[in-house]
């Protein structure tokens, strides 16, 4: 059983930066993407930011390309992702997700279906 869970997320202040974090258990198996997704209010489910944990091969949504950085670290089992200049519309509940490589083939990295391990969130409140 995969476990994530999220930590980083608060309020911040337009122009600011945070980083977020994702504990996961998969890194030992590294035949897996990992993904950020966000959710505002009343919005879909979408996605951020994505990495492939073996080869560090990386995807980012064009609203957040130039602004965001998604890493991991094997020896802390860790996903993280760096934003800046954040504006209000940064503003949601973001979570971690994780698929087995082999669920994704023919799938856009930002298709929320068939990431079957999801954290619970953490929420980030961006004020003008």
């Amino acid at each position: 059983q995969v476990e994530l869970v999220e930590s980083g997320g608060g309020s911040v202040q337009a122009g600011g930066s945070l980083r977020l974090s994702c504990e996961a258990s998969v890194f030992t198996a590294t035949t897996y993407l990992m993904a950020w997704f966000r959710q505002a209010p009343g919005k879909e489910r979408e996605g951020v930011a994505a990495i492939y944990v073996g080869s560090g091969v990386t995807y980012y949504a064009s609203s957040v390309k130039g602004r965001a950085t998604i890493s991991r670290d094997g020896a802390k089992n860790t996903l993280y992702l760096s934003l800046n200049s954040l504006n209000p519309e940064d503003t949601g509940v973001y979570y971690c997700a994780a698929a087995e490589a082999w669920r994704r083939q023919g799938r856009h990295w930002g298709d929320r279906t068939d990431y079957p391990y999801w954290g619970q969130g953490t929420q980030v409140t961006v004020s003008s």
